[in-house]
């Protein structure tokens, strides 16, 4: 053995809590035994009469049951501003609730002025990193689409990727932009034939496809060597006292 696999192989760093450190493990992962359909929760960002993004939304619901999910749209019409304490208002404890319940989501968003809109993130804001001891998004899987008026675009995915990401979800890598989307609906605002829904066939396969994978390991993938350290209570009192 050289020099250098002796020092990586024979002790701890010191900075390590050997009660806390965990190797990974490919038998800690669980066998699939949730026998429930997947459960999906789809957000979208307008509440304009005919919203292209609820459109999608709604196509991608009707997609997603026909491959076997159970699936939940939020209507975010008299959602109020994340910006008081209205936590017991009836929209915001009806989207936290749908948060704890699904297993997988969907956010699509209109691009506006490069950005997703205020709409959705006004939703995400609305659901805090933790609901007493429980995360209600930590672990889920998410699948991030957008739709442009004009050209196609990813800023808004883009965006919402960022926030997945706070929100410790399993973002998928594949995603959607529909470009023009007033073009890609008929008359029974069901979504034409095209690439544009023949890519979100493929997001919504993939999510499908991700959810499965990591339903049952959702806790066991997320877990963090630093909140076993450290619980999330004690980071959060340390980093708000008020003086050190």
């Amino acid at each position: 053995m050289s020099d250098i696999e002796s020092r990586v192989c024979s002790t701890l760093p010191d900075n390590i809590d050997a009660g806390s450190f965990v190797v990974p493990q490919f038998n800690q992962f669980k066998t699939a035994s949730f026998v429930h359909k997947p459960r999906i929760l789809l957000l979208y960002g307008s509440l304009r009469a005919r919203s292209f993004s609820r459109l999608v939304v709604e196509e991608s619901a009707r997609i997603l049951q026909a491959m076997g999910a159970e699936t939940r749209i939020f209507n975010p019409t008299g959602l109020p501003l994340p910006d008081g304490d209205d936590a017991e208002n009836t929209k915001v404890a009806e989207l936290r609730e749908l948060m704890l319940w699904s297993e997988g989501q969907v956010w699509c968003s209109p691009e506006r002025h490069g950005s997703m809109t205020g709409i959705l993130k006004s939703q995400i804001d609305w659901v805090p990193l933790s609901i007493g001891a429980v995360r209600p998004t930590q672990g889920k899987t998410l699948a991030v689409m957008q739709v442009s008026g004009g050209s196609q675009s990813f800023n808004a995915v883009n965006q919402m990727r960022v926030l997945g990401r706070w929100m410790r979800m399993l973002t998928i890598p594949n995603q959607s932009s529909v470009a023009k989307a007033f073009m890609e609906f008929d008359d029974n605002d069901c979504m034409k034939p095209s690439p544009y829904y023949n890519r979100i066939v493929d997001v919504l396969e993939e999510l499908m496809k991700f959810t499965l994978l990591t339903r049952d390991n959702a806790d066991y993938l997320v877990d963090r060597y630093s909140e076993r350290v450290e619980s999330a209570e004690q980071v959060s009192q340390r980093v708000n006292q008020r003086s050190i």
